[in-house]
């Protein structure tokens, strides 16, 4: 089994900036040239308490929280509604980091989801329209025959964002002999407080 040791940076208390979305926002920089470097997976818990977790794309970080789009009706988006509870991983092999978030999910506003669906590719806007996303489907060439009958429109009201609002976040670097670095922010009322764990 192939063990790859950690040697390409270090993550210092001092090094940290003092609001995590903001260094979040600095580590996706940094992590631009790895592909689809906005992708992470997000977890939610089923109404029977299994765990469920699949890759989204991350739409945008602001001082709330993080963003990504789907259809509301979908296996993520009724979890996600009965909860309002969900947690997101980063991982950027290449820069051997990972970030880890937990929060609540709330809605984007409609104007939100309406401009970010009108910048999608015309394909994408006609797949999320025409997608029973999570359900389940007779065939690839059912799929196909409703793309091929699809035609372009208004975001469908089924379809749209939400914001995960972390109440911790933590940042891990890898490092040699397995001692890896991890600082996790904690929300305090409006602060946050840093601390370290153990790897």
């Amino acid at each position: 089994m192939d063990r790859s040791s950690y040697t390409k940076g270090e993550l210092t208390e001092a090094s940290l900036l003092p609001n995590p979305l903001k260094m979040l926002a600095a580590w996706l920089e940094d992590a631009r040239h790895e592909t689809e470097s906005t992708a992470m997976c997000l977890s939610t818990v089923s109404a029977d308490g299994w765990p469920n977790g699949r890759m989204v794309l991350c739409r945008g970080i602001d001082e709330h929280g993080i963003v990504f789009y789907t259809n509301y009706d979908s296996q993520k988006g009724h979890e996600i509604e009965a909860t309002h509870r969900a947690a997101a991983t980063f991982w950027w092999g290449y820069l051997e980091r990972q970030v880890r978030l937990q929060g609540e999910l709330t809605r984007v506003s409609a104007a939100e989801s309406d401009a970010y669906f009108l910048s999608r590719p015309i394909e994408s806007q006609l797949a999320s329209t025409i997608s029973p996303q999570s359900q389940v489907i007779g065939s690839r060439e059912e799929l196909e025959e409703l793309m091929a009958k699809a035609m372009p429109g208004p975001r469908p009201e089924n379809w749209g964002g939400y914001r995960l609002v972390p109440r911790w976040v933590e940042f891990w670097q890898g490092r040699p002999a397995r001692l890896h670095d991890r600082l996790r922010y904690v929300r305090e009322d409006d602060a946050w407080r840093v601390e370290r764990l153990a790897p």
